[in-house]
């Protein structure tokens, strides 16, 4: 609360819970405080699914809704394994190094990277995907949506 800007820099990768962990998550769980912050999105017993990535998001709201126009984020894919980086035993990565996007808008940086991801090969995508889809991780895009939180749509500029 002590600050007036936020730069948000991020390994996109999959996550065991989230399906993927973007910018979103990087906020949600990153700027949460303690114990407490972190119990309120992950709520009692651990939930998966929907709750757990609709909490994520409305944490995420009110860090964006904080920092106004005055945040920027980055989202580095390259490395990319299903597994959190927290994952001290996580699986190689299976995508091959895409490139880095920049944004001020969390939605579109966001579904851009799933994007990209869902446009690699399917031998390279394959993991990836599922881990996404298994853990309904693209719901975290349509409640950000939902919520007004950004835009879907992007325009991508190659520098």
């Amino acid at each position: 609360m002590n600050y007036d800007s936020l730069f948000v820099y991020t390994h996109f990768k999959g996550h065991t819970m989230g399906g993927f962990g973007g910018s979103l998550k990087n906020i949600a769980i990153g700027c949460s405080s303690g114990k407490a912050g972190k119990q309120q999105i992950h709520g009692a017993g651990w939930p998966k699914g929907p709750l757990f990535l609709e909490r994520m998001v409305e944490v995420g709201k009110g860090i964006t809704a904080h920092f106004g126009s005055h945040i920027t984020y980055i989202n580095v894919l390259k490395n990319i394994s299903v597994d959190c980086d927290c994952d001290a035993h996580g699986v190689k990565p299976t995508c091959d190094d895409i490139g880095i996007l920049g944004s001020t808008d969390i939605l579109a940086i966001d579904k851009a990277s799933v994007d990209m991801i869902y446009a690699l090969p399917e031998k390279q995508r394959h993991d990836m995907v599922e881990r996404i889809e298994s853990r309904s991780g693209l719901h975290q895009l349509e409640y950000m949506k939902a919520l007004h939180m950004g835009n879907d749509q992007y325009e991508l500029i190659t520098l």
